[in-house]
């Protein structure tokens, strides 16, 4: 049986919405009103329109899914019952970018045919919708969510029937979308294996190729400062879902197809490579619950502050979390073992590990990796640890001095034996592993690291995934997960060209890849190329922009579990600075963004007690910012009258060497204070 493609069946459902004479809406507000979500339901079809103050942010999005279930095909949503509710609570987010959350929204769930219902929420920062499945195990062939988003009426026949105007609606200019797209190909099932670390394609929407999949988040741009940022949640056991420029403004999703065979290759052999799939995407069991699909709504700094892909996930599967200990990690991959002024080869050896474990035990760094090399390369095999090391050794070795060891391992080595293998690097005393290489996310893939977190988090181990998707709510479900890569870090200046702008890119990354969660960008280089003399090198990398750039992103990122990248012994020749990097918090209790503007710069501020922490960071544009420490005030934290604090600013050389910086320590009261930022530049300021 052939799946009916999902550009098609929305089409299908479109003529089926435009053929109903007098259309059923469902409405629902956001708890202060300024966002109101109309369902229009009728002759077995969905789709919606969201307003927000007055105006009309998407002529119509419509939804629908053909599924099997008893043998039998379904493709209408016909509904039966309407249920409402509002909720109102407060949920814990120990490991995250405040210590708790609201999560406040009116809900309203129709109740369909066929045990499916579809539940929508309107919050103050956006809407969200998901599928709840009860009946019968089957398949679902298609999934279908098709933004018109700045389709005319030629495009959207029934637009006028779904009469906007009646709320006194205004018509909602969007201008560009930001978008990481996949790599082209002439056909898509290519672009379902990525490793989800794709620069922004800043376009407008009509200008989008449709050749190439994006994969979320996805931030679109609207007049009046205005920001819909398209994104998922609660993704556990279903494939992500990717947007594809359809025709003339108008965005329909994508969902890899289940794998039907897979092998063992790739990096290393460290892959499963699909070679066959099937003509549906999913494979459902009696009672299940699909991904929410969120658009988040708001200014710039809103989408940057936004919670709902946190609030939306399903609550903890872990319930002892006391063992779970978020910190810094000294990391040898990025600067290649290149430590010096020692009396030993540096590489994958005992000494050299020894070396980083005596350098984060003297600076209260908390975790040492082992990253790619520790296990026989090309063997798929955890066991098999090169003899070069001896790993209980230098498991006990950093117990003894407080530090705690994580080990990297590709998707299929861990895969292959996951039992075991945490079972014995557990009892050995490791603290967790990062993953790698799954470059998928389709169904098989996503329930690897649902899988993956369950087994770790039996057996008291952390995880960072790497190769990896958004995490999508991952991390309150799973929060033993405290980190995911899925961006464009800091390990591409090993190799970028001189023609990457990684200053634009990284006053993107806050706005768009953050709103789905943190992220591991694996900061902190020592070495720092100003825009005319960075250039990539493999054995000695550097990072583009100023020092205090790279000092501001452990502030304006959010990363649980957040490494040190660079070399020992670039952090000794500064061991100020070095101890202040390493008693930066990676989790907070309150996180405020005070001002910025996409791709342009952002100023973060976070507390961690009663201390606050503000970094800021520009792209390759130079611009003086006002601290404005009024904005600072809480029940929580107030600021007393005089404080102190410690700034760390771009030198007056900054930008031509960008390793130039200046530090202040002060007492204030003043209310305001501006700040100077270079070309690539950034601060960081402690108050306490």
């Amino acid at each position: 049986m052939k799946p009916i493609k999902p550009i098609l069946l929305s089409f299908l459902l479109l003529l089926s919405l435009s053929a109903a004479a007098k259309p059923k809406f469902h409405r629902l507000a956001s708890p202060d009103g300024r966002l109101t979500l109309s369902v229009q339901a009728e002759q077995g079809g969905l789709s919606y329109d969201i307003l927000y103050d007055g105006h009309d942010l998407t002529p119509m999005t419509i939804i629908g899914l053909r599924y099997e279930q008893g043998g039998k095909m379904y493709d209408k949503m016909t509904v039966r019952k309407v249920s409402r509710r509002t909720i109102d609570e407060t949920i814990a987010s120990p490991f995250s970018r405040q210590a708790t959350m609201r999560n406040h929204c009116n809900e309203m769930t129709l109740h369909l045919k066929e045990g499916l219902s579809v539940v929508f929420r309107a919050y103050n920062e956006g809407m969200a919708y998901r599928y709840v499945w009860e009946g019968e195990p089957g398949k679902v062939f298609n999934e279908v969510a098709s933004y018109y988003l700045q389709a005319d009426s030629a495009t959207v026949p029934c637009v006028s029937q779904f009469d906007s105007t009646a709320f006194g609606s205004e018509p909602f200019v969007l201008t560009n979308a930001w978008t990481p797209q996949s790599e082209k190909w002439k056909w898509f099932y290519p672009q379902y294996s990525s490793s989800f670390e794709n620069q922004y394609t800043t376009l407008p929407l009509r200008k989008l190729d449709s050749r190439r999949l994006c994969f979320l988040p996805l931030l679109i741009h609207g007049e009046r400062g205005i920001k819909m940022c398209i994104t998922e949640s609660a993704l556990l056991d279903y494939p992500g879902m990717y947007l594809r420029h359809f025709t003339d403004g108008v965005l329909d999703c994508q969902h890899a197809p289940l794998p039907r065979r897979v092998e063992q290759g790739g990096h290393n052999n460290l892959q499963l490579l699909v070679k066959e799939r099937e003509d549906y995407i999913a494979e459902m069991d009696r009672s299940k619950v699909f991904p929410w699909r969120i658009m988040m709504v708001g200014t710039d700094t809103e989408i940057a502050m936004n919670n709902l892909s946190y609030l939306l996930a399903e609550p903890s599967r872990v319930d002892d979390i006391s063992w779970i200990k978020p910190g810094k990690v000294a990391w040898e991959w990025w600067n290649c073992f290149n430590i010096s002024g020692v009396d030993f080869p540096a590489g994958v050896n005992n000494d050299t590990y020894k070396h980083y474990i005596d350098f984060a035990s003297k600076y209260g760094i908390e975790y040492v990796i082992l990253d790619e090399g520790w296990a026989v390369n090309g063997e798929a095999d955890l066991f098999r640890v090169v003899p070069e090391i001896d790993l209980p050794m230098l498991v006990q070795y950093a117990k003894e001095r407080n530090v705690g060891i994580i080990l990297w391992a590709g998707y299929y080595a861990f895969e292959r034996d996951m039992e075991r293998v945490c079972e014995h690097y557990s009892n050995m005393g490791v603290k967790g592993f990062k993953i790698d290489f799954m470059d998928r996310d389709d169904q098989l893939a996503v329930d690897f690291y649902r899988r993956a977190a369950e087994m770790c988090a039996k057996h008291h181990l952390l995880v960072d995934f790497h190769g990896a998707f958004k995490p999508a709510g991952f991390t309150r479900t799973y929060p033993n997960v405290l980190n995911f890569e899925g961006v464009f870090g800091l390990e591409q200046m090993k190799w970028a060209p001189t023609t990457v702008d990684q200053m634009r890119y990284d006053c993107e990354i806050p706005f768009i890849r953050q709103a789905a969660g943190p992220m591991d960008y694996t900061q902190g280089a020592m070495l720092n190329g100003g825009k005319w003399n960075y250039h990539p090198c493999w054995m000695e990398p550097m990072s583009q922009g100023t020092r205090c750039h790279q000092l501001a992103l452990y502030i304006v990122l959010e990363s649980p579990l957040n490494m040190l990248c660079d070399s020992p012994t670039h952090y000794e020749r500064e061991p100020d600075y070095t101890r202040f990097v390493a008693e930066i918090p990676t989790v907070w209790d309150e996180t405020c963004v005070l001002q910025g503007e996409v791709g342009e710069y952002i100023v973060t501020a976070r507390r961690k007690g009663n201390t606050w922490y503000i970094g800021g960071i520009t792209n390759w544009t130079e611009r003086d910012v006002e601290i404005d420490f009024e904005e600072l005030q809480s029940d929580s934290a107030t600021q007393p009258p005089s404080y102190s604090v410690t700034l760390y600013t771009d030198g007056i050389n900054a930008h031509r060497k960008g390793s130039d910086y200046k530090l202040s320590t002060f007492h204030s009261s003043l209310s305001t204070l501006k700040v100077h930022l270079a070309p690539g530049g950034g601060f960081v300021m402690k108050i306490n």
